[in-house]
């Protein structure tokens, strides 16, 4: 059996090793294609971050409001039920 000369075999091993970097940059894990679509994951995440962070700012600002006074449940009672008062008139509108 014969052996490759070891120049054949030094330039075999570092074609084996380009084409292995090469598939790993371009197919592999960490690739191009999956650090742009994780980007794209990111960015949809971090706006739905921003909505929700929204939401609960609105939701401690109105937990604070009914737990410092009545104002925020008569308010609630109002809009919601259609509670009054007595000798108060309720007029309901819709905006065009």
């Amino acid at each position: 059996m014969r052996f490759l000369p070891a120049r054949y075999l030094t330039t075999a091993i570092l074609l084996a090793l380009l084409g292995w970097l090469q598939w790993q940059i371009w197919i592999g894990r960490g690739s191009y294609p999956s650090v742009e679509l994780m980007r794209q994951e990111t960015a949809v995440q971090r706006a739905s971050n921003e909505l929700i962070r929204q939401d609960n700012e609105r939701l401690a600002n109105d937990i604070a409001d009914l737990r410092d006074g009545r104002e925020k449940m008569e308010e609630i009672a109002r809009q919601e039920l259609g509670m009054i008062k007595p000798n108060e008139i309720f007029v309901q509108y819709t905006r065009p």
